[in-house]
Formats: C-alpha cells, structure tokens, sequence
C-alpha cells in the first residue's frame, strides 16, 4: 500500500441476496422449496478501484442504487465483500443514515457510552466526552434520558454526529447524514468539518447536493451501477455527475 493512501481498495466485489420470488415469510419459502430459488444474488459493487490519499476531501456521487451507501458501509467494515482487498490506515468514524449504529431501545445516554467505546473512548475521556456529546448536540438532559426511539430525526442526527465528531479520528465518512439538521447546526457541522479538514482528517463525503459537495470536497467520484465511471477534480466529476441527469 504507497504510505500517501490510508484507503486502497482493489478489485471489490458486493453482493446481496435478494427476493426474487415474491418470498414474504418462511411459509412462503416452504411452499417455494424445490420449485424455484426463492433468492437471487444482486452485485452492487463490480470490481472497484479506488484510492483515497491521507488528509483527502472526497466526495462521491451517483444516482440512487449506484453502489455509494454499499461502498461507504463495505469501508466501514459494516458489509464484508464477495471479493476484493480494502486497506485502510487509521481510525474511522462512519456517520452513516440516520440512526445507523444508534440502539433505540436504549436512552441517549445510554448510546452516547455505547458508541464512545466502539470508538475507542475509555474511563475518564468517556466520560468527559459525554458532555461534550451534550454541549454539541444541544440536546437537553431530559431527551438524553429518553429513549431515542422517541426522538424526531433530526435529534437523531445531532446525536449521532455529536458523537461521531467528538474526537479527531483519521478518517471520517459521512452519508447524507446531515441534510435532516436545521439550518443552525448544519453550519455548526460545517464548522466542526473545516476543524477535522484543518487537522489532516481524511473525509468521505456522499450527497446529492453538489453544491455542498464542492464546498467540502477536492477530488471526488461518480458511481455508475456498481463502478467507477469517472474520477477526477471535484469540478470534472460534478459536471459528469449532471450530465447523467441530462
């Protein structure tokens, strides 16, 4: 792996089993069995490529159903591939749909101390990050101490960026997990990225808002079912990106 890549991923490979027989129950699978598959594989990601250099702002576009989500989730080791090589240095921090990762029977409180020791918080940083979480998010002590199944989604994203950002990690993934946040703390987010950018954080960022994608982002590319159809300066692929539209 060349030491100016902390993401090198080769030859990937995904794939889903999907319902290819109208299958809705394990009753509909008995009845189903022998007469034809009841599911299919679907390949979501064909073979990618892709390098991402340490300190990088990249952006990655596509329409719907273009693989994006797949890749960011395979990066963040929630999906593991059918075939292929990822090689990542240093800490990721994936800010992914909303509620992602979140356990919604359990309070905000609660998912503050879960989530912080996936990430690596302990003992005394734990516990100081968790009124940092609560100063960032703006959430008050009483819907912390409720359960989040409770919140609307945009307290949801407060809570889940707060604690995703709470410390520096090496790398940073996000999809489209910002665009349900009022005005006022998507700036604050903006801020909190522009601090992480400044401080060599590598960011992946997904949304189909180009304009905020060109705000955030040097280099970028644009999926096509499931690979690479172009990659490039934020500008070149943006322009790719409409086109496909046209």
């Amino acid at each position: 792996m060349n030491e100016d890549f902390v993401i090198s991923v080769r030859d990937l490979y995904v794939n889903f089993w999907i319902s290819g027989t109208g299958v809705n129950s394990f009753k509909d699978a008995v009845m189903l069995f022998g007469r034809q598959r009841a599911l299919q594989k679907k390949q979501v990601l064909k073979g990618l490529n892709l390098d991402i250099k340490k300190g990088e702002c990249f952006a990655l576009m596509g329409k719907n159903g273009s693989g994006k989500s797949t890749l960011l989730r395979t990066l963040a080791g929630i999906i593991t591939p059918e075939k292929g090589s990822i090689q990542i240095r240093g800490t990721v921090a994936p800010l992914l749909a909303i509620g992602a990762g979140l356990e919604h029977e359990l309070s905000g409180y609660d998912n503050i101390r879960i989530m912080g020791t996936l990430i690596g918080l302990r003992g005394k940083e734990l516990k100081e990050s968790v009124q940092t979480i609560k100063n960032f998010s703006e959430l008050s002590h009483d819907d912390l101490s409720m359960q989040i199944k409770r919140y609307s989604a945009g307290m949801m994203a407060r809570l889940a960026f707060s604690i995703s950002v709470c410390r520096i990690p090496d790398i940073l993934i996000v999809d489209e997990a910002l665009s349900v946040g009022d005005q006022g703390f998507q700036e604050k987010c903006a801020h909190r990225i522009n601090e992480m950018k400044a401080a060599g954080t590598t960011i992946i960022y997904v949304s189909h808002s180009l304009t905020e994608l060109k705000r955030i982002c040097t280099r970028g590319a644009c999926l096509e079912n499931g690979r690479i159809a172009k990659i490039g300066p934020i500008d070149e692929v943006g322009m790719f990106y409409e086109q496909s539209f046209q």
